[in-house]
């Protein structure tokens, strides 16, 4: 079987399996390389806003070993249409009842409500730690 280059011209089903595992693994990279990208600035605990979100996108997009590791026609699909304009402001992500997002952006918003899942958990277990110190009348 000769490579694929195009996506669109898949005649052959083993082709539409070879696109979809492609499309997979580029999907699966760049969820990856968002992570990575989105866990620098939760750790430094900066808030997901509109503008930090397309400055994800942006680093994401150009890291040059996800570029390297697949094919241009591939890598199209994750670009953002030019006809989805969101904002570019310092306020805060909110997509609303939205689940129609741009890889990427879906990407780093599970990212950053996974932290904060994390954080959630973390609190409420220190929380039931403390008070089950507290409640033992020998203190120990």
């Amino acid at each position: 079987m000769t490579p694929l280059t195009d996506l669109t011209d898949l005649t052959d089903p083993s082709d539409h399996d070879l696109a979809a595992r492609r499309y997979q693994q580029a999907a699966r990279d760049l969820n990856h390389i968002v992570r990575g990208i989105a866990t620098r600035y939760i750790t430094q605990q900066v808030p997901l806003t509109w503008r930090l979100l397309h400055a994800i996108e942006a680093e994401a997009l150009a890291d040059l070993g996800f570029a390297s590791r697949h094919d241009a026609a591939l890598l199209g699909l994750f670009q953002r249409p030019g006809a989805l304009p969101y904002p570019e402001t310092d306020d805060p992500v909110d997509f609303g009842a939205s689940n129609a997002l741009p890889a990427v952006f879906a990407f780093a918003v599970n990212a950053y409500e996974a932290a904060q899942q994390q954080t959630r958990t973390l609190s409420a277990s220190a929380t039931r730690q403390a008070t089950s110190h507290r409640n033992r009348a020998w203190g120990g």
